[in-house]
């Protein structure tokens, strides 16, 4: 009995360690990410370009004030949302002062209602176009 609660308890942590869960890199969320937000049309579209755009918005402005910036580099983070629209896991490329402080802004901030859980989505940001 005692070997059959061990085989049980072991199982168990196995199934929640995060080794279980397959971890993704940057390139990998970003394909997910585009493929997400293209599945999405309509009056949704238009919807989840606003709340990007205001969560942007608003981290800008956090990340921005009493810290002048000098680093206009592009930078693109990539967002994993629950079905809730929060915020669970980042992805960034680019190391600008303001990329690293608006990929910490963004994390638990909620978006919007996605169609589906897991959700990903991307702020693509350049200072040029």
């Amino acid at each position: 009995m005692p070997a059959t609660l061990l085989s049980l308890l072991l199982a168990a942590a196995g199934a929640q360690s995060p080794a279980a869960t397959p971890s993704l890199d940057y390139v990998d969320a970003k394909r997910l990410a585009d493929a997400d937000e293209a599945s999405v049309s309509g009056p949704a579209h238009d919807a989840m370009l606003a709340a990007q755009k205001q969560l942007l918005d608003a981290g800008v402005v956090a990340c921005s004030l009493g810290r002048p910036q000098s680093d206009f580099s592009p930078f693109t983070l990539v967002m994993r949302l629950d079905a809730a629209g929060r915020v669970q896991q980042t992805w960034r490329q680019g190391s600008s002062p303001l990329a690293i402080c608006l990929q910490r802004y963004v994390r638990d901030k909620l978006l919007f209602v996605p169609p589906r859980a897991p959700f990903h989505a991307a702020l693509e940001i350049s200072f040029t176009k």
